[in-house]
């Protein structure tokens, strides 16, 4: 998995703990990203998806979350400087929402990528002014700039207050260019070809089962294509981390500072003929890299614990010395995993994931045939989202279980449940065929999880011996809560 990234995992990973199951709230940029800064699963901060009406740094997501993420709260209750460089949500900038001028609280500087990711001729917001940016390598290339920048603020930064930096780089992301130095690396590489790898998922939700399989040739040149120069991207990637990793060295600061890396949504290529995109709940979109290094965290270790991007506010609060309790987060500290202070006994078993799909109100002029109600349509009209791709689950990992369990707001009212220990690569749907009353507590759970907020998030899931079922409590049918993930902030 760090075949690129061999610097990060010897700088970070080898050099600290890294969590073989970490995962994402929502499998998508912008609500992913919402979910790291406030701590909170999307049916809490309102995010929904990539676009402005979506809640993504729209003026309501300004007004009721931006003010309340970790980063604000370091700044303000725990005298820490703060620096952010590189994307920040995809609408960021946008002239609805205050342009490059906006400065969210929380950030003493700023240097922030309008929308979304590119590597050369863009703009960044450099403390609410623009700065153009054009094509040259050697001036441009936005993960050089961004490593430069990062340089420079650990230089010229205050010795006398604690800092907090969060380094966001758009690669590995679309368009996928790589520094002209990479350009050729990896030439022999293909996506992996895993037991999932083009087959058709013909018990899995409509979206699945219309992919045509076999793909097409064209389709497996594109995604070998894109997964070698994604890999290219994360070379540049490499050198930043490298260089900031370096730089705390030499200041006589490594020791003293924690250093995180994670990703904000897994990606596939060609599973279950889905030539590319996220977006699914499916383990390959749903799970992330996440390594820390830092104080109290000894070296070399793997740590099976289950971890989400809402709990890296609270951890990161924790480690300045912040109640977690005293905010609205959903999340929960990891520190204590850190320092090998809690056994997976006690740990919490169960997160949550949701995402909400997107289509379009009309057909696809590309793909006439396939309707209205669906996008992401490429290559070869296969498209990778749609309105009922709706749907919020429960990922479970307990020393007795790993399972998956969810939901779909579709006419099918479609549920998909998967054995992960038996079955890691998710063929087999075994909805039908599991005991009826894990399905019955699951969807208890499930809903539960849905209505959640802050402590709640918290209590103990199916798996945990502390947990608790009244089938009384049971609702009719696959009640879905929707409602709460659809309401707009006003």
């Amino acid at each position: 998995m760090f075949n690129p990234l061999s610097k990060t995992k010897k700088l970070i990973g080898d050099a600290g703990i890294s969590f073989s199951n970490a995962f994402v709230a929502s499998p998508l940029c912008c609500p992913s990203r919402a979910s790291i800064l406030t701590g909170k699963y999307p049916h809490n901060h309102h995010v929904i998806n990539n676009t402005l009406e979506g809640n993504c740094s729209s003026k309501a997501w300004q007004k009721s979350e931006e003010a309340n993420t970790f980063p604000a709260l370091l700044k303000a209750n725990a005298g820490y400087q703060t620096f952010f460089a590189g994307k920040y949500l995809n609408q960021y900038g946008h002239s609805e929402a205050g342009g490059v001028e906006h400065v969210p609280p929380g950030w003493n500087f700023w240097v922030a990528l309008e929308k979304n990711s590119k590597y050369y001729n863009y703009t960044l917001s450099v403390n609410g002014k623009p700065q153009k940016h054009g094509a040259d390598y050697s001036k441009d290339y936005l993960t050089d700039v961004l490593a430069n920048m990062s340089l420079d603020f650990l230089q010229y930064k205050s010795n006398y207050q604690p800092f907090f930096m969060m380094v966001s780089t758009p690669a590995p992301h679309s368009p996928w260019t790589a520094a002209p130095q990479y350009q050729d690396s990896f030439n022999s590489t293909k996506a992996p070809r895993d037991p999932n790898f083009n087959i058709h998922g013909k018990d899995k939700h409509w979206l699945i089962r219309q992919a045509k399989t076999p793909m097409t040739n064209s389709s497996v040149q594109f995604l070998d294509d894109a997964f070698r120069k994604r890999w290219r991207t994360l070379l540049s990637v490499d050198d930043l981390v490298e260089k900031i990793v370096n730089r705390l060295k030499v200041r006589g600061e490594l020791d003293n500072t924690y250093i995180f890396f994670t990703s904000d949504n897994g990606y596939h290529t060609g599973q279950f003929s889905l030539p590319l995109d996220k977006r699914q709940l499916y383990e390959f979109d749903i799970r992330v890299p996440l390594m820390v290094r830092g104080p109290n965290i000894k070296p070399n270790q793997t740590s099976q614990m289950l971890v989400a991007n809402v709990d890296l506010g609270p951890t990161i609060l924790d480690i300045a010395g912040l109640d977690v309790n005293k905010t609205q987060m959903d999340g929960m500290s990891f520190l204590p995993v850190m320092e090998g202070k809690v056994n997976s006994s006690s740990w919490r078993t169960d997160i949550l994931v949701e995402y909400e799909g997107e289509g379009s109100n009309v057909s696809d002029p590309a793909c006439p045939l396939l309707g209205p109600g669906v996008s992401e349509c490429f290559p070869d009209c296969v498209c990778e989202d749609s309105y009922n791709n709706t749907y919020a689950c429960v990922r479970t990992v307990a020393p007795s279980a790993n399972l998956q369990y969810c939901e779909f707001d579709d006419n099918e009212v479609f549920v998909e449940v998967y054995n992960v220990t038996a079955d890691p690569f998710q063929l087999t749907n075994i909805a039908k065929t599991i005991d009826q009353e894990v399905l019955e507590k699951m969807n208890h759970r499930l809903m539960m999880l849905q209505s959640c907020a802050g402590q709640s998030c918290r209590t103990p899931g199916v798996y945990d011996p502390r947990y608790k079922f009244d089938p009384r409590q049971m609702f009719t049918s696959h009640s879905w809560r929707l409602g709460r993930l659809r309401q707009k902030m006003k």
